[in-house]
């Protein structure tokens, strides 16, 4: 997995060569504002940190489409995959779910959609969307 990333202004970066995981391609050209994290943790978790970004462009991506559950699968997998601390991890993934709850579970088709993509998940492997 290559990213090729080029900064832009406002905290934004510009995809210059489609970026590919799994089945997902995420066309040259997106952007993306890195990670949300809150500026008070940004000492310990950098919002653009080379360790995260392949793995935010991806949950990105995902969540622009409305597939929160595989962006928050694929997020983890690749923070894995780039080798992260798993406390680290246990905190980024944690953070994007509690993210994902209070954010969209007040919106009853995306609480629904995401709850019937966790049953297919659990019954159908993890790698079978």
């Amino acid at each position: 997995m290559d990213l090729i990333l080029t900064p832009m202004q406002k905290n934004r970066w510009k995809l210059i060569e489609d970026f590919i995981y799994k089945e997902v391609v995420v066309p040259k050209g997106y952007i993306t504002n890195g990670a949300d994290i809150p500026r008070l943790f940004w000492t310990f978790y950098p919002p653009n940190k080379s360790d995260f970004m392949e793995a935010v462009v991806i949950h990105d991506y995902l969540c622009d489409k409305e597939e929160y559950l595989k962006a928050d699968i694929y997020f983890e997998e690749i923070l894995k995959l780039n080798k992260v601390k798993k406390k680290d991890i246990f905190i980024l993934v944690g953070g994007v779910r509690f993210y994902h709850f209070v954010r969209y579970s007040m919106f009853k088709k995306i609480s629904i959609s995401y709850k019937i993509a966790v049953k297919k998940v659990v019954k159908n492997g993890r790698d079978k969307f």
